[in-house]
């Protein structure tokens, strides 16, 4: 049994993440960004939790899955830096 305890995130629309498996968070208006996540889309390794609105954040995980999330980078890093200083 693993003892250690995972620090989670919401990312929108009650979707969570595992902040120890983001890499990084990006903004998704630059070309190679968007070419990232047309590419994640034809793989299947991308995750959508925007629920239908505009995608503000990309997060780029460990396992090279993509999460589209409707908040901001700086809403999500913020989140995980608190979440951090917690522990």
């Amino acid at each position: 049994m693993n003892n250690q305890t995972q620090t989670l995130i919401h990312i929108g629309f009650g979707n969570i993440v595992n902040t120890d498996k983001i890499i990084a968070i990006v903004s998704p208006d630059s070309a190679p960004i968007k070419r990232l996540i047309q590419h994640a889309k034809e793989n299947g390794t991308v995750v959508d939790a925007t629920q239908g609105r505009k995608t503000r954040a990309v997060l780029m995980m460990d396992n090279n899955q993509i999460i589209l999330s409707a908040f901001s980078p700086e809403t999500i890093a913020s989140r995980a830096q608190l979440k951090e200083e917690s522990l």
